[in-house]
């Protein structure tokens, strides 16, 4: 342990000794019986908390209900520890529908829980590594949630997440740990080392344990402690706790466990483990508290029969589990989203007397107008705090007005932007974030399928994530290859996610209040070069503002230009399904073909309007689905494939699609990006042909 004297130590009564030891014998009954029926057990890949018992179990003994918990896929015993019962745990392991995290939708040990007097256990993926962003998004969350007076401060909440020592080399590991020391955040990392990654050595993956790395984040308190003694590790928790919920900073705990069952129940210890395997098994905890009990004048007899009772009960639960029922499969679609409260367009889309906004301000003035309204909102990203208030602007003067605890810079960590809002949604603040540039959110592309976009269909609609995550996209003259990108086709790839990309300031401002509103993950694309109007062809996307009540549902298409009935009637007509930039493309060339081009602009790509789009290509017979991205394999041409499918015997010709040339990047010279994008004359050769078919 660190330099605390043994006078100072808090002393472990015989009760929850006796607690621990029983609760130890549990977690060994249980893995011994998963082994015992591995045909059955090992169906579905498991891991148990073999040899981590005590460190696990000393940390659960120290969590209350208004905490919040991290955990790893092997720590089965601190589930144990806060009251979950054998049963409940074997429920998950055999995928049946009682399994109180997920309903049989996610493996052994991957909790999601909120249940009264218990600590909040958010979703989480397989955590190696990247649970620990997301749970220093609920530390942060608590200290801006306290910092506000929204939540108390006395009560000492704090966060634990645990990690094993092989994830800590994880990049992310590295950010969570510098904004837990920049923020001084109360979070506690608990790191069990057994040494061990699948069947690679601590030796082979790190050049220093986890403690030895902690050194280097200022501010980082440190904790050893032998993971294998319950005693110690009671001891050592204890005073983590005290810092986390006294001093409000964050503490690592380093752990050395050993290793006593299966990295996992799909890879076997006795193919690579040797000599290790008898090394590991003299440092048990169970046998060593059972002869610490002894020495206090417990009798063997006593710790037998505690044995043999433990043993029964588990043996009983598991048959009970066994004999559960399995998840009804007409079920299998329930949960990928919460439902959202904004379902109808409400407010004043065009007030009296109101001014021309450009899309920029419009966005400035929705996030104000939410930040005003709702106090456990706050907005962080690059460059959005302090004078700049972001590279566009677009958050001009907000951390002025509402202070630097709610609108911040965050330092270049994608994948702390990102993730950091499960986190802060599980604890109950609403996060705004941005994201710099599209072409910069490859880092945190992880975290938003890992954490975001399946934590509310792997919980079964607990901890749905409310995440506004807004994104600068596309080309604006000269942008070059790492400020032009389009990614939409890659958002929409990742389930469980919505993605809004309004063309005008109105739908911009009415779609921004929609997607704070929305209990789930939205990625709000926003053009860059609409955000002031300039780009000639352009000036459309400058409206009247609409009021600060104005809220736009998601996924309502939306009509911008008809054609005339005279063409309609001459099947001299065709419709454009498009969004963003194309919708000013598609107006600009459609000057040349009067009255013969409806734009139809999807505003928000999922979920998508579709049946908006059947209704417009039916109405016409021809389509062109008008892209800014590079055409091939993307959202467009999914687009389009559908209709040629659904609309079939209403098209009179093919489905035209018409997006940038297929390259990997944007080219920084300007008449090199007009060679590679589309244009207005583009466009136009392309309805040219369209009508003409």
């Amino acid at each position: 342990m660190n330099q605390t004297s043994v006078e100072d130590l808090p002393k472990v009564e015989l009760e929850l000794l006796l607690k621990a030891y029983r609760l130890m014998l549990t977690a060994k009954a249980m893995a011994d019986t998963y082994e015992e029926n591995k045909a059955i057990c090992s169906k579905y890949v498991h891991s148990t908390s073999r040899g981590h018992e005590a460190i696990q179990l000393a940390t659960a003994f120290h969590i209350t209900h208004k905490d919040f918990l991290s955990v790893y896929y092997r720590d089965e015993s601190i589930l144990l520890g806060i009251g979950m019962k054998p049963y409940e745990l074997m429920l998950q392991l055999m995928a049946k529908r009682d399994d109180p995290f997920s309903g049989g939708r996610t493996y052994y040990g991957h909790p999601s829980l909120r249940r009264e007097g218990m600590p909040v256990i958010p979703h989480q993926s397989s955590a190696t590594g990247m649970q620990a962003i997301p749970a220093t998004g609920m530390a942060h969350a608590l200290a801006y949630l306290e910092s506000q007076q929204l939540l108390n401060l006395q009560e000492g909440r704090v966060v634990v997440c645990s990690l094993g020592d092989g994830s800590v080399t994880e990049g992310e590991v590295a950010e969570a740990f510098q904004m837990a020391v920049l923020k001084k955040l109360p979070i506690i990392y608990l790191v069990q080392d057994n040494d061990w990654g699948i069947s690679a050595k601590g030796t082979e993956m790190r050049a220093m344990d986890a403690y030895e790395y902690a050194a280097g984040f200022k501010g980082m308190e440190r904790i050893r402690v032998d993971g294998a003694d319950f005693v110690e590790s009671y001891q050592g928790m204890a005073e983590a706790f005290r810092i986390a919920r006294q001093e409000r900073r964050p503490v690592l705990v380093h752990a050395k466990c050993p290793l006593l069952g299966h990295h996992t129940s799909g890879v076997r210890r006795e193919w690579y483990r040797g000599d290790n395997l008898q090394e590991h098994s003299l440092l048990d905890p169970l046998p060593k508290l059972g002869t610490y009990l002894l020495e206090l004048g417990m009798s063997a007899d006593e710790l037998i029969d505690i044995a043999q009772e433990v043993k029964r009960d588990v043996q009983i639960q598991y048959e009970q589990a066994l004999a559960a029922e399995n998840p009804d499969p007409a079920t299998f679609h329930l949960h990928e989203f919460v439902p959202t409260p904004v379902t109808e367009e409400k407010g004043t889309r065009t007030p009296a007397n109101a001014e021309k906004s450009t899309m920029v301000d419009a966005a400035l003035h929705a996030v104000d107008e939410i930040l005003r309204q709702y106090p456990e909102a706050l907005f962080y990203g690059q460059d959005v705090g302090g004078e700049l208030g972001g590279v566009f602007r677009e958050a001009a003067l907000l951390a002025k007005k509402y202070g630097d605890d709610r609108v911040f810079n965050t330092p270049i960590q994608e994948a702390y932007i990102i993730g950091s809002t499960a986190g802060m949604s599980a604890v109950g603040a609403k996060p705004i974030v941005e994201i710099q540039f599209a072409d910069y959110i490859w880092p945190g592309i992880n975290q938003l399928v890992e954490e975001l976009s399946k934590s509310c269909y792997l919980s079964m609609g607990k901890f749905p994530v409310q995440s506004l995550i807004r994104v600068p996209i596309g080309a604006y003259g000269g942008g070059g290859p790492y400020h032009s990108g389009s990614v939409e086709s890659t958002l929409l790839n990742i389930r469980g996610i919505k993605v809004v990309y309004p063309s005008n300031a109105a739908d911009m401002k009415g779609l921004m209040k929609a997607a704070f509103l929305d209990p789930n993950p939205v990625v709000m694309l926003e053009h860059k070069g609409l955000y002031w109007s300039k780009v000639p062809g352009t000036e459309d996307a400058k409206t009247l503002e609409p009021d600060a009540d104005y809220v736009l549902p998601l996924g309502k298409a939306h009509v911008v230009q008809q054609a005339s009935e005279e063409q309609m009637r001459q099947g001299n007509s065709l419709t454009v399904i498009t969004y963003g930039m194309g919708v000013y493309w598609a107006k600009s060339a459609s000057k040349q073909l009067a009255g013969s081009v409806e734009i139809v602009d999807l505003r928000t790509l999922n979920p998508l309007d579709y049946e908006a789009v059947e209704a417009s290509v039916k109405r016409h017979g021809k389509v062109l689905v008008l892209t800014e991205e590079p055409l091939m394999n993307s959202f467009a041409e999914s687009l389009a494939g559908r209709i040629s499918r659904t609309c079939f015997t209403s098209l009179d010709a093919p489905v035209f699609t018409l997006g940038a040339e297929n390259l990997p990047a944007v080219p920084l010279n300007v008449e090199l990006e007009k060679m590679m994008l589309p244009n207005a004359d583009k466009v136009l050769a392309a309805m040219t042909e369209l009508l003409e078919y």
